[in-house]
């Protein structure tokens, strides 16, 4: 059945009382994950296409890239990268000749931010839409702000966009921005007239709530 995504089930009410414990410590401690070498070979295949001036624009988690087509036809001047670890997402659902600004990245994301940030690479915008929100209690470490890689995430400036179906996970995502960055970021319900991904227009076909977080982190 297509329109019948069910709601978040959570016994959280408010965002997690851990939130600001778990930011501050990722943001102390440095993040010495070794890179995989796959995810290394990926990046720099990519930055081969980039020709070192147009801006860009990074769509991540972009799953079947739905999203990534529609961004890169919107910002014809922005090199636009989707980038998801799953090479059976990134080979379905897009018929038809993809625009010469668009490149997808088979990539892990927590490797693909550090690398753009050790690299120096700075983005135009941001896109994070409809990420797993990992709603139990206990899984506060698997939601970006939550992860020990999200501090990388400022590093790399430009308009930060994040779209979901639940308000709290945006909630505190925008505590953990704001904490980290000392701007606030705007919070706002979101009707999606054209919806960027398949989960958006399922959502919103399903009668849910969407809700949009958007924050300028600093001019390229």
């Amino acid at each position: 059945m297509y329109a019948n995504s069910r709601d978040i089930q959570t016994a959280q009410t408010g965002p997690h009382d851990k939130l600001a414990e778990v930011v501050l410590r990722h943001r102390d401690a440095a993040f010495r994950k070794p890179y995989a070498p796959w995810n290394v070979a990926a990046f720099d295949a990519a930055m081969q296409r980039w020709d070192g001036r147009a801006p860009i624009l990074l769509d991540a988690g972009c799953g079947v890239g739905w999203s990534s087509l529609q961004l890169a036809r919107a910002w014809p001047d922005h090199f636009v990268l989707g980038v998801d670890q799953s090479e059976d997402r990134l080979s379905r659902g897009k018929p038809g000749e993809h625009p010469d600004n668009l490149c997808f990245v088979r990539a892990d994301l927590v490797d693909f931010w550090r690398l753009l940030a050790e690299r120096g690479v700075k983005l135009s915008r941001h896109y994070i839409l409809y990420p797993n929100p990992w709603p139990k209690i206990g899984q506060l470490a698997r939601r970006w702000h939550g992860h020990a890689v999200f501090p990388v995430l400022l590093e790399l400036g430009g308009v930060l966009e994040s779209r979901s179906n639940w308000r709290i996970y945006l909630e505190e995502l925008a505590l953990a921005l704001q904490l980290l960055s000392g701007k606030e970021p705007v919070l706002e319900d979101w009707v999606a007239e054209e919806p960027l991904t398949p989960f958006e227009r399922k959502y919103r076909d399903s009668g849910q709530s969407l809700y949009r977080l958007t924050l300028d982190l600093g001019a390229v």
